[in-house]
């Protein structure tokens, strides 16, 4: 099972932005996937970040770092029911669907387990993934 984090930003939000999924081994930890859209949100960013890492450790499974409480709590507890539903809420539409069903088919199909960490308080690795979600934002790429 790899172990990933990952993280997005959009700079302003909504604006140009970028996505960064950053792998840990015993040789240590390295970007493995970046990705940057010129018009999106952290949010949009935030969830391509989780697609990217499912499909970077494909039948190997992972374990996600990641500061997005925002997509765990979709993936573990809201997406079922959107589906189950027809994927309808009753508060109105949801909104990112193409991100939601494409990462809900993905983490349902994989072995994923999601780990929350709390965005920027000093921890490296999810600094590390917030430090190269803001250069694949800027054009940098692997």
């Amino acid at each position: 099972m790899k172990t990933l984090w990952t993280d997005g930003s959009a700079s302003p939000n909504p604006g140009p932005g970028g996505f960064a999924v950053i792998e840990v081994t015993s040789g240590g930890k390295k970007p493995v996937a970046l990705g940057r859209d010129k018009d999106t949100t952290n949010i949009r960013m935030e969830g391509s970040a989780l697609i990217a890492a499912i499909k970077y450790a494909g039948e190997d499974g992972c374990e996600i770092h990641t500061d997005s409480e925002f997509w765990i709590n979709v993936l573990t507890k809201w997406a079922a029911g959107w589906q189950a539903n027809g994927w309808k809420k009753k508060t109105g539409p949801i909104k990112n669907l193409d991100l939601v069903q494409e990462l809900y088919e993905l983490y349902t199909s994989h072995n994923v387990k999601l780990v929350w960490e709390k965005g920027h308080d000093g921890i490296e690795l999810n600094e590390m993934a917030d430090e190269w979600a803001n250069k694949a934002r800027m054009g940098i790429e692997l």
